[in-house]
């Protein structure tokens, strides 16, 4: 500390003076220091019903700002995506928002226009909409919008994502074009690694993890343990259409509305407090919508607790940290179960749950078949017994979340380098 104690006010009036000048002098040096990016987020949402979609939003912003602000960056977002859905709207002042169509991919200041304005653009493909198991249409849109960021010389990365399937020679041909054309692709687990790889042989290719490991929550975890059980079942309502319907268009071996409600009587058989637990809602489309699922099933089940759709994926996430065990058909909420400490058992209904659960060494899963309705139901509730066992492996598997994330981290440093000049193209 300076010793002031023999200055006249003349002088520590000129050296607080001083003091001022330097220190706008550096923090416009600092200003000067900062280059701004506009980062386009490509088949994102800030709205969607389905949570997980939001969550991957959420997830990707952080990630991509801290990587950016890491790079002397101010980051701005273009989110841009099909007609978003009925939840909150996700906001900021650095967030704008595109709603692609057909006509905007066609008109001259439609998409073409929006992604020149954009410095680069981070593609995450919904998820796992990169494949040809959701139809020809969903497939275009995901295709000619990756063709006309690469036509406009935009560094594309394809952000961590499930990489098919792709079971037709005309999807696999687009599919690999555009892979090749990308600064990076990066896969979300090892099956859509290698699918990817078998595609496009000499793209740049990467293996991460989902970004929604890293949603922000609330830690509720003081809640379990607590008096009975609480035991969250999320119940899609996308499967258990498909149940009710005969299709069974996913091809699971149980029958998934049956082993819905046989799982929750026998949890509340045992003295369970079972939480119904929606995870994507959908005002326009009953046939998706797990709130109205549970609504039904908490009609039938009186002693269920309804719990209410949440304001958005973080609060999704914060309510599930509370419970003592979870049994999910949606994926990320089994990610935001797997991340907050509560054990988890996923039921599958694509190739995505085992890519990436398996890859972090989490064996305990109602598989897409192989497994018939009642052998499903002892499945999960002797899961339930072995809930420590879960947690602790749990545990292990996400020492290695952060470092796959890396891998990310630097494929979006190199983009953001790309995308400025300050790399080799």
């Amino acid at each position: 500390m300076i010793d002031t104690s023999s200055m006249t006010p003349d002088v520590i009036e000129a050296d607080a003076q001083a003091g001022n000048v330097v220190a706008k002098e550096q923090k416009s040096a600092y200003a000067a220091d900062i280059r701004p990016i506009r980062i386009g987020l490509l088949w994102h949402s800030l709205s969607s019903g389905n949570l997980g979609v939001g969550a991957l939003t959420l997830a990707n912003l952080a990630l991509a700002s801290q990587v950016a602000r890491d790079m002397k960056l101010s980051p701005r977002f273009l989110v841009m995506s099909m007609r978003d859905g009925d939840a909150p709207r996700i906001g900021g002042p650095d967030i704008e928002s595109f709603t692609v169509d057909s006509a905007r991919l066609v008109k001259p200041g439609g998409f073409l226009k929006a992604v020149n304005g954009v410095d680069c653009v981070l593609d995450i493909g919904a998820g796992d909409s990169f494949a040809d198991i959701y139809g020809p249409k969903r497939f275009l849109f995901l295709w000619l919008t990756k063709v006309m960021t690469l036509a406009r010389r935009k560094p594309l990365l394809l952000s961590p994502q499930t990489i098919g399937p792709f079971t037709k020679w005309g999807y696999r041909l687009l599919g690999a074009w555009a892979m090749r054309g990308a600064s990076s692709v990066v896969a979300r687990d090892d099956k859509s690694l290698a699918v990817a790889e078998a595609m496009a042989p000499g793209a740049r290719i990467r293996l991460a993890v989902d970004v929604a490991f890293v949603l922000p929550y609330e830690n509720r975890r003081h809640l379990a343990g607590r008096g009975a059980l609480r035991v969250g079942v999320n119940a899609s309502g996308l499967l258990f259409h498909e149940a009710e319907s005969g299709r069974n268009r996913f091809g699971l071996g149980h029958d998934y509305a049956q082993f819905t409600r046989r799982l929750i009587a026998e949890l509340l058989d045992r003295g369970v407090e079972v939480h119904l637990v929606p995870h994507a809602t959908s005002k326009g489309d009953p046939t998706d919508d797990d709130g109205r699922l549970a609504d039904r099933l908490a009609a039938e089940f009186p002693a269920a607790v309804r719990v209410p759709e949440f304001a958005g994926p973080s609060e999704a996430k914060s309510y599930i940290s509370g419970l003592d065990f979870l049994v999910a058909g949606r994926m990320h909420a089994c990610i935001g179960a797997y991340s907050a400490g509560t054990p988890v058992v996923p039921v599958a209904y694509s190739r995505k749950f085992d890519g990436l659960f398996a890859m972090l060494g989490h064996g305990w899963m109602v598989p897409v078949n192989g497994v018939g309705t009642d052998a499903a139901v002892d499945y999960v509730l002797g899961a339930l017994d072995d809930r420590d066992v879960i947690a602790a492996a749990q545990a292990e598997g996400m020492k290695r979340v952060d470092a796959m994330l890396d891998v990310y981290r630097d494929e979006l440093r190199m983009v953001f380098a790309r995308a400025l000049g300050t790399a080799r193209a």
